[in-house]
Formats: structure tokens, sequence, C-alpha cells
């Protein structure tokens, strides 16, 4: 392993912890980004695509965390665990408000479940082999998630707009904590892969299935939403003017709908991988602006805030 490459200085190191956060759907409406069924259901497919994955995150880490013997990683994976499962609550606690709406969650939340449960999920007769594929799975989308974390952090657009301000909140306090443990998933990786060609072979691989697999959630979610069952099943679904209409808007980042998006990611994951930028090095700035927004958070939203260290 190389765990000499985890181990930060004592004044460097943010120290993570999994905060008590509690958020109450039941005025969230049927569409709170700017009264629009697509911005909103841009938003909404979060909350069917990650709390099963936040899941298989925490599983998977879990599964690691026993063969690693570097204590300052132990208790960053411990910390992001921790922050995982508090993501996947949050975010699976939308669920009830939409189906009150009419929308029926279920059917694609059951094949996100089989996807990080069984075909993604760890088996008896696995090799230690498997287990570092998923990890440097995690770490490429973790690296994917970076860029939707610096819009949703950083968007004023989403201040002007008519965004609900309890999902807004969600959203950035999800973002934050993700900046906050950035660079954890990429230091595991390298605990226990060093080379380079796993990594860029597992970010060609999970990159456009995340494509694909939101593109499916926003269609789903189009065809449910009891507003648009009115009009012929083609008329409620998004074409990719549809989707710069909202990504003009600051709606949306456009990094997700643009294949200009997906090639900068793609650019960007390989110079950290080569550069060895996507660890340490990378996380002092970014983290300094997230605990200022962890601080500033409303405090109905993020109870037990006092325990930021």
């Amino acid at each position: 392993s190389s765990s000499e490459d985890t181990v930060d200085s004592a004044d460097d190191r943010v120290l993570l912890h999994a905060r008590n956060v509690s958020f109450d759907w039941r005025s969230l409406p049927l569409h709170y980004v700017d009264g629009d069924p697509l911005a909103t259901h841009l938003m909404n497919v979060m909350h069917l695509l990650l709390p099963e994955g936040e899941e298989w995150y925490v599983r998977t880490f879990k599964e690691a965390l026993p063969l690693i013997d570097d204590e300052s990683l132990r208790e960053d994976v411990i910390g992001f665990i921790g922050q995982e499962a508090m993501h996947a609550q949050a975010h699976t606690e939308v669920h009830e408000q939409l189906r009150a709406h009419g929308i029926d969650v279920d059917p694609f939340v059951d094949q996100m479940k089989f996807v990080f449960g069984r075909a993604l999920g760890n088996r008896p007769g696995h090799s230690r082999n498997s287990l570092v594929e998923r990890l440097s799975l995690i770490a490429a989308v973790e690296h994917l998630t970076a860029f939707s974390v610096d819009w949703v952090l950083n968007a004023e657009e989403l201040d002007r707009a008519d965004f609900d301000p309890t999902m807004l909140d969600l959203l950035r306090w999800h973002g934050a904590e993700e900046v906050e443990h950035r660079a954890v998933a990429y230091e595991v990786m390298r605990y226990f892969d060093v080379r380079h060609a796993r990594r860029i072979r597992t970010y060609i691989a999970i990159a456009p299935t995340l494509v694909y697999f939101r593109t499916r959630g926003v269609r789903y979610l189009m065809d449910q939403d009891p507003t648009l069952t009115h009009l012929p099943p083609k008329k409620r679904q998004a074409g990719f003017r549809d989707f710069r209409r909202v990504t003009s808007r600051g709606l949306s980042p456009s990094e997700l709908h643009h294949p200009m998006g997906h090639y900068r990611a793609t650019i960007s994951f390989i110079r950290a991988i080569l550069l060895f930028r996507e660890g340490r090095d990378a996380r002092l700035l970014p983290v300094f602006r997230a605990l200022i927004m962890l601080l500033i958070a409303p405090p109905e939203n993020l109870q037990g805030i006092d325990r930021l260290r």
C-alpha cells in the first residue's frame, strides 16, 4: 500500500464527522424551482439516485476499514461513512413528499437498489480486487460530483430564483460536506492501489453510466409528473433545447448536459491522477469555503453545528 501518501499534518487536517440535520418537507411544492417541471426534476433525480449510491459507499468503506492501518486515514474514512449515511437519509426523506404529489418513486428506486445492491455489491467469494475496483469507482464518482458541488455552492442564480429555501439548504449542506471530505475517496483508492490505469479505466466506465441513469431518472420523473399527464408521452420528455433553456438560466450545471462539460471533467480527472492533485493538496481552500457555508447555515436545519471542529 501507499499509506505514506495519506498522512496529513495536524495543522492541515479537517476532522470529519456526521452532523445531525433535520429538514421539514411538508410544505415543499411540486415544482419548487421557479415553478419549472424540468428544472425541478433535474434536482429531484438526485433524491432517486443518491440514497442507494451513498449507502453503497457506506457498505464499501466499512468493508475497507479493517484493512486500513493508517490511523489518520481511518479517522477520515469513519467520518466519510457517517456523512454519507446522513446524506442518504436526508435525500430519502424527500420521497414521501414526492409521493404525496402523485409521483411514484418506488419503481426507479428499486432499480437503483438492484444496481448498487446486487450488480455493484459485495458477494461471497469476491476477492480483494473486487473491493479495490469498487473503491476506484467511488473515487471516480466523487470526482464527477465535485462539478455539481462547486456549482451548487457558488451559483448566485439559485439565490435569485424562486427556489424552495429548505431544498436549497439541503443541497448546500450536502455540497459543503462533499467538499469537506472530497479527498477521502481518492486517498483510500491510492492506499490500496497507486497505479493510474485502474483509476482511468473505472472513470471511463462510470462517467457515461451516471449520465445514462441521470437522464433516465429525469425522463421517469417527467413522465410521472401529474401536471404533465395531459400531454402525449413524447411531449412530456425534455430535449436538448429544453435542457439548454434550464442551464442558460443557471438552474442546472451545464457540465451535466453538454459534451464539452464531460470532456473537461475527464481531462481534469486524468490530470489529477497524473499530478497527484486530487488528495491533500486540493483539499484546503475549497474546504475553508465549505466550512464557512456550514457555519452560517440556518440553525433550525443544522442541529449540532456546534460540533464543527
